[in-house]
């Protein structure tokens, strides 16, 4: 039957034609915009999956330049260290020279205060952005290092810097081995040679000059071996502040077990400790008095190599300082060296996520430009075969000729 009014030919020929014109649009999108999923409406949950990986990616972005900053910070840090490891080195060679009694130790004491001075001058240098780890104006420096996404949500996590105090700063002397053998100036260093089965030496801790503070402490090296006694707020309070911290002390140095070393400690002469030396090797003693919050080279400040006694107090006080002072570059080193890895990671992270997110919404433009030739070839047939369809009524009007 053929009726005027329905022409079903020509209505499945516009549909077919809607539907390619449709898909069309959709190919001519993805080839200009370079997406396959450009919207939410294109694919709502693939769309959503990729916004947040986007968003993770501009997060790792900022992470980056944290972590870029913080390493430069480190580095600065760790080459003042160096630095004064090696300076700290030089000054060694100075003291050793002044154990020598024909020697001008006026003149070796100028070098060893210029050293000290530029010691103080890369360490108030050693700054990036305003931020100095080795003057001991900070403790610890967190660096953004990472977002870690679970499923309760999103945290960051850090990578957490020491810093490392290499300051001589906040000393005060005390006089505390006022009357100890081989003493400094100022009574804040001692030192003295223990000679091989027979040397005998004496440190007498004496808190007349000033009193004692809870914190400061008293260390002692004996044959590259250092022991340490920390003062307690016990001790301050105690009727003889003196004795306990010789007491500490002299326990500290029998727990070092140094061959041949004998530590007695005499209750009747207070605060005193006598050394005697029943081994084969030579003994060098050196004790040094530290302030509570003092620099790491606190000890800079005591070195006096003018007299016999303060020269070998200062030799025994400067391993202390480098092994101080390398402690801190190889700490700084390692962390250095972690926030690199973690710049890396970071790094090849996001190049992974934007690969992933690209699986997911990108083009294949080889695939969109073989459907645009083959869409246009079905356009061009569905606008024919709906031509054809419009016409076919007009066959009706030979009817009535």
């Amino acid at each position: 039957m053929s009726s005027i009014l329905t022409n079903t030919s020509a209505m499945v020929a516009l549909q077919t034609l809607k539907g390619i014109n449709s898909n069309l649009n959709q190919v001519q999108s993805e080839i200009s915009t370079g997406k396959s999923v450009a919207t939410a409406r294109d694919n709502a949950a693939v769309w959503a999956i990729s916004k947040v990986m986007e968003s993770d990616v501009e997060g790792f972005k900022g992470i980056s330049d944290s972590l870029a900053l913080g390493s430069s910070t480190v580095a600065v840090a760790r080459e003042a260290a160096e630095t004064v490891t090696d300076l700290l080195t030089q000054m060694k060679g100075k003291i050793v020279a002044a154990q020598e009694d024909n020697v001008d130790r006026t003149k070796i004491q100028t070098d060893i205060v210029a050293l000290r001075d530029q010691i103080a001058s890369v360490v108030g240098a050693a700054q990036f952005n305003g931020l100095n780890l080795v003057d001991g104006s900070q403790s610890t420096v967190d660096v953004l290092a990472s977002l870690d996404r679970s499923g309760s949500g999103v945290s960051a996590s850090s990578i957490t810097v020491n810093a490392q105090n290499l300051s001589a700063g906040n000393y005060a002397a005390k006089n505390v081995f006022g009357t100890s053998d081989g003493v400094s100036a100022n009574g804040d260093t001692a030192g003295f040679q223990l000679d091989n089965a027979t040397g005998t030496g004496m440190i007498e801790i004496d808190d007349s000059g000033a009193a004692f503070a809870a914190g400061d402490s008293v260390s002692v090296t004996i044959g590259g071996k250092t022991a340490t006694y920390t003062v307690t707020a016990d001790d301050v309070g105690a009727t003889t502040p003196s004795d306990m911290v010789a007491v500490g002390l002299k326990n500290a140095i029998d727990s070092l077990g140094v061959s041949g070393l004998t530590v007695d400690y005499d209750s009747g002469s207070p605060g005193q400790l006598a050394f005697t030396n029943g081994g084969t090797n030579d003994l060098t003693v050196s004790a040094q008095f530290k302030n509570a919050g003092s620099g790491g080279l606190s000890a800079l400040s005591s070195v006096d190599v003018s007299t016999s006694g303060g020269a070998a107090a200062a030799l025994g006080n400067i391993e202390s300082m480098i092994q101080t002072s390398i402690n801190a570059a190889a700490d700084f080193g390692s962390t250095q060296k972690r926030i690199d890895t973690q710049a890396g990671f970071v790094s090849s992270l996001t190049d992974s996520l934007k690969t992933g997110i690209g699986s997911m919404v990108d083009a294949d433009m080889e695939e969109a430009s073989a459907r645009l030739q083959a869409l246009q070839v079905q356009q061009q047939l569905s606008v024919q075969s709906l031509s054809i369809a419009n016409q076919s009524p007009q066959s009706i009007l030979s009817l009535f000729r």
